[in-house]
């Protein structure tokens, strides 16, 4: 089975929760930055969608929150702050870099999800519940401290791709691929999917009252 190797499952592990990291906090910070927020609640609102997500995740789980054992979560939102700030003027070429970021990072953020759970023993079904909290779950706190409505609940697919990549993570867990490709395959799918809804405005159907 792919779990065999627990120190392979760690490096993996440590690889994708940095990947997110990075990729939700300047994705976060990007948002700030449309708002005229300064460093500081810049700051704030990446280490929320970075964590959030995860946190409550972990919470779930009934173990430490992943970033209170490790400080190199907190130093990389502020290498994501000083990237950003430094990169600022490309990043406002780049209408759509908020867009990237924030895809990448809920690609990689739902394969932390659902590799700790399983790694922990719970169910499946459950992983991919936990693997969808920690990947948009962030972005909701975010959403939340920018006076926004949730991107989870009027935007093109986002939380499905999530879903969908956990679904897929399942399958080729269940069929015994090494775990290097179903991280890679899961990811690249989250990602396909997002991009493809974005691209051709593809969304579920609204809810409309009787009025």
């Amino acid at each position: 089975m792919i779990y065999n190797d627990p120190q392979l499952v760690h490096i993996v592990q440590q690889v994708v929760e940095v990947a997110g990291t990075l990729a939700f906090a300047v994705s976060g910070i990007r948002h700030a930055a449309a708002k005229h927020f300064d460093w500081f609640g810049g700051y704030v609102c990446g280490i929320a969608v970075a964590i959030g997500g995860g946190t409550i995740r972990d919470l779930i789980l009934g173990v430490p929150p992943f970033w209170t054992t490790d400080i190199s979560y907190l130093l990389f939102t502020g290498l994501a702050l000083l990237l950003t700030i430094a990169s600022r003027k490309m990043m406002k070429k780049l209408d759509n870099a908020w867009f990237v970021f924030d895809t990448l990072g809920l690609a990689a953020f739902t394969i932390a999800g659902l590799q700790k759970t399983v790694e922990l023993g719970h169910p499946f079904w459950m992983a991919i519940v936990l693997g969808c909290i920690t990947g948009v779950a962030g972005g909701v706190i975010r959403d939340v401290l920018l006076n926004n409505v949730p991107v989870i609940f009027h935007k093109e697919i986002y939380a499905m791709a999530s879903v969908a990549g956990g679904l897929l993570y399942w399958l080729l867990y269940s069929i015994s691929f090494s775990l290097p490709f179903v991280v890679i395959a899961t990811f690249l799918f989250i990602c396909v999917i997002r991009f493809l809804a974005v691209y051709y405005h593809l969304s579920l159907p609204t809810l409309h009252d009787e009025r």
